[in-house]
C-alpha cells in the first residue's frame, strides 16, 4: 500500500494544484493566525473547493474556541481537523459525538514516556500525527525528533509522522519508522510560509521512491 503523503500550510492554488500533481493524499489548510502559512477562513474554503477528489482535505487548528471550531468546520467543510493544540482528549471526544468528521491530533514527541501519553485520545481521535515538541510555534518548525523512539512502541491508534521532513530525509524517516502516512510543511518551503512546486513534486517522488524500493 502507498504511503500517504500530506502537504500542509498551503496558501494559494498554484501549490494545491501542485499538491495534487505531484500525487500527494493530503493537504493542510492552517487556521492559526500567529503561523507564516496561515490563511484566513474565507481563503480556505476556496482552497478547499479547489482541491481535486483525490486530495483529503485537513483543516489545523491550534486550542480554538468550541464557537470557532464549529464555524471553520462549517464553512470550510473539510475532511479531517487536525487539532495542533492541547485540546484534551475530552474535549476531542465531546466534538467527535457532535460531527461526522475525522478528527486527528498531533502530538509532540519528547521521549519514549510522551509517546504513551498518545494513548489517552483513543476514541478521541481517528490518528495521531507524531511531530516534533512544541517550540515558538506548535508545529511547522522544521525539527525532528527521534525516529527511533517509534520503531518499538505499540502504538494503540492510527499513526501518521511529522516534523523536519524533506525530500532528502523522508525515505530514511520511512525506513526507520514504517508510517503509513508523512506530513511535511517547512520542509517543502523556499522561505519561511512560501511554498516551493519544486521541493514538493520532490518530497513526493521521495515518498514513492521509498513505495517503489
Amino acid at each position: 500500500m502507498n504511503t500517504q503523503i500530506k502537504i500542509c500550510g498551503l496558501k494559494d492554488e498554484v501549490t494545491v494544484d501542485a499538491a495534487a500533481k505531484a500525487g500527494a493524499t493530503h493537504i493542510g489548510l492552517n487556521l492559526y493566525e500567529k503561523s507564516p502559512r496561515y490563511v484566513p477562513m474565507e481563503k480556505a474554503a476556496a482552497l478547499r473547493m479547489r482541491a481535486p477528489a483525490s486530495l483529503k482535505v485537513v483543516l489545523l487548528l491550534v486550542n480554538a474556541e468550541p464557537g470557532l471550531t464549529a464555524k471553520a468546520i462549517e464553512v470550510v467543510k473539510p475532511d479531517i481537523v487536525q487539532f495542533h493544540g492541547s485540546e484534551t482528549a475530552i474535549w476531542l471526544r465531546t466534538l467527535k459525538s457532535t460531527v461526522d468528521i475525522e478528527i486527528w491530533k498531533a502530538f509532540g514527541v519528547q521521549n519514549a514516556a510522551s509517546l504513551k501519553n498518545a494513548d489517552e485520545y483513543v476514541d478521541a481521535a481517528d490518528l495521531i500525527l507524531f511531530d516534533a515538541p512544541a517550540q515558538a510555534l506548535p508545529g511547522g518548525t522544521g525539527m525532528r525528533f527521534d525516529w527511533s523512539l517509534l520503531t518499538e512502541h505499540k502504538h494503540k491508534l492510527p499513526w501518521g509522522l511529522a516534523g523536519g521532513l524533506t525530500p532528502d530525509n523522508v525515505k530514511e524517516a520511512l525506513r526507520q519508522t514504517r508510517a503509513k502516512l508523512v506530513d511535511t510543511s517547512s520542509g517543502v518551503e523556499s522561505a519561511s510560509g512560501i511554498k516551493d512546486v519544486d521541493k514538493i513534486a520532490a518530497f513526493c517522488q521521495a515518498v514513492r521512491d521509498y513505495d517503489n524500493s
